[in-house]
């Protein structure tokens, strides 16, 4: 994955093109609730160089001068780049995946740390991150319910987009299929290694997991 995805993801946050010298110009100039840590840790926690921070950092500024964004302005954000559907659920899970430390709103940190791993992590960890999406309560498990809610919610913001068009009940389907391979010992939830070891093993479904890179 090369710095080109970077700056296409910066650019659908930065709607007006503002350009900056550097992080630490900016964090200098303006008062900001949440001032990022600095650029030398970013670098060693995600898979981002000095300069696609930057980028990123430009961007998410642009969209949240306080620094942090909490979950109304994230759906308002994300809806914009698909119009043609309902994308205010999937951004509801989504921001609550990026929440990591659950106060209700995203710093930068928690945005670049999970786009690192969205982009350019390993099979294992786009799967730990799958299943923490998917894991809706975060109770350890995946229930059939959690994965209808997400799976719909997927459907709703693809909207009409999708071809052929998807019948009502696809969504149910599809989680009946998916549930029944991966609840192997059948005692009604998914478990993390359930999880990882059938996707892993199975391509179908390991396609499907990609859609998580078509949806950031």
């Amino acid at each position: 994955m090369d710095s080109k995805r970077v700056e296409s993801i910066s650019a659908r946050v930065d709607a007006a093109g503002r350009s900056t010298d550097s992080v630490e110009d900016e964090l200098e100039l303006s008062a900001v609730r949440h001032r990022p840590e600095g650029l030398e840790q970013l670098e060693a926690l995600t898979r981002f160089n000095r300069k696609e921070l930057q980028i990123l950092y430009r961007g998410f500024k642009n969209e949240c001068p306080s620094g942090v964004v909490n979950e109304d302005t994230f759906k308002v954000i994300y809806s914009q780049f698909f119009p043609q559907g309902d994308a205010s659920m999937y951004a509801h899970f989504l921001f609550n995946a990026f929440d990591t430390d659950k106060d209700g709103s995203v710093s930068f940190e928690d945005f670049v740390m999970g786009l690192s791993i969205l982009l350019r992590g390993s099979v294992q960890e786009k799967l730990n991150w799958a299943f923490n999406l998917y894991d809706i309560n975060k109770d350890g498990h995946i229930t059939k319910e959690e994965m209808l809610d997400i799976m719909k919610a997927i459907y709703d913001m693809m909207g009409k987009c999708t071809y052929p068009l998807l019948k009502d009940d696809t969504p149910r389907q599809h989680v009946e299929i998916f549930f029944q391979k991966m609840d192997k010992n059948k005692d009604g939830v998914v478990t993390i290694d359930e999880f990882i070891d059938c996707c892993q093993n199975d391509e179908n479904i390991m396609r499907s997991m990609q859609l998580f890179e078509n949806v950031i």
